[in-house]
């Protein structure tokens, strides 16, 4: 038996409770991992709340975690027991021992450390790919990150900012702007109190952008359109204010052949080949510290409730974690 937080139905944060669960023996292609963390992200309360559907319920959250590979099934190649390893995707990390597929735990570098892979996995393949294929960033633009205080944003910031670009950021106070600021964002925006489309217009002298990174969603989504210049690319990741509401597309070239993708991680490291360059990549960047992973918040596997509510009341900065 393992202790697991999971959800009997969709809900707030009072609809998440820990039970004791049975796991099985790894299977053919599988392995179980004993956690040693876990990663917290915003999906994790769309899946509570049942915006994006889970395949049944009750089912355990979480999608990212690192620790230690116990045991293998048949046929496992990819790793070994006593391997370190994280991931990031495979709903079911909440919990302290899991048996999933063997081909989507990447083993970890010395470099980096438990905690730091339970971090970062999920958020910094997540802006590595935005920045290096949806739109691949280069030296010299001027680029939009919604939430630049948050996981993904500062991951973000600091990629883009190694890459050339001049980094503009949307955050809601004083202290997460200059968080930002020490993170490469070149122009804190504080949302609260300065319209963020007369900010892009007056950094950019009415030229706009060339790219959005749009984890907000339905409160951000007409502006941010707005701040592209023509041939502009609006990436919509995320839906924390909400989803996007239905729009015609015609509206897209009336504002310049604008382009909108709303990518996902997943379909970005289908492959394997994909998962291990994509998380090469990131082990490298964040090994030679041009990439920093600010673990500001932990919590007890037993203060999962607690750590969505501040999550979605965006009381937290950086990535935060829980410890089984």
């Amino acid at each position: 038996m393992v202790k697991a937080v999971r959800i009997h139905e969709y809900g707030g944060t009072d609809a998440l409770v820990i039970d004791d669960i049975d796991i099985s023996e790894p299977g053919a292609g599988e392995a179980l991992v004993r956690h040693t963390a876990i990663g917290l992200n915003f999906i994790d309360t769309y899946h509570r709340t049942g915006l994006y559907k889970l395949p049944e319920l009750p089912h355990t959250l979480g999608v990212e975690g690192s620790g230690v590979v116990e045991a293998i099934g048949d046929g496992v190649t990819d790793v070994a027991v006593g391997d370190r390893v994280a991931y990031g995707g495979g709903i079911g990390s909440y919990c302290e021992r899991r048996v999933m597929a063997a081909n989507r735990l990447v083993k970890l570098p010395d470099t980096i450390s438990d905690e730091q892979g339970a971090a970062m996995m999920l958020q910094g393949m997540t802006a590595r790919y935005l920045v290096r294929r949806t739109h691949p960033v280069k030296a010299g633009e001027t680029i939009l990150v919604h939430a630049a205080a948050g996981g993904v944003g500062l991951i973000l910031c600091q990629w883009a900012k190694h890459l050339g670009a001049t980094v503009i950021g949307t955050v809601s106070s004083d202290e997460k702007a200059e968080l930002a600021r020490n993170h490469g964002c070149d122009h804190p925006i504080i949302y609260t109190r300065e319209n963020f489309l007369d900010r892009v217009r007056e950094i950019t002298d009415g030229k706009g952008l060339p790219v959005v990174y749009d984890s907000i969603g339905k409160d951000t989504w007409e502006d941010s359109l707005n701040c592209l210049h023509p041939l502009g690319m609006m990436v919509s990741f995320g839906n924390a204010s909400g989803p996007v509401p239905p729009f015609p597309l015609l509206t897209l070239s009336q504002k310049g052949s604008l382009f909108v993708t709303r990518p996902t991680l997943i379909h970005y490291v289908a492959a394997r080949e994909d998962l291990l360059v994509a998380a090469t990549d990131l082990f490298d960047v964040v090994s030679k510290g041009v990439v920093k992973i600010e673990i500001n918040q932990r919590y007890g596997l037993d203060e999962a409730a607690h750590a969505h509510g501040e999550l979605e009341a965006r009381r937290t900065t950086g990535s935060s974690i829980l410890m089984p």
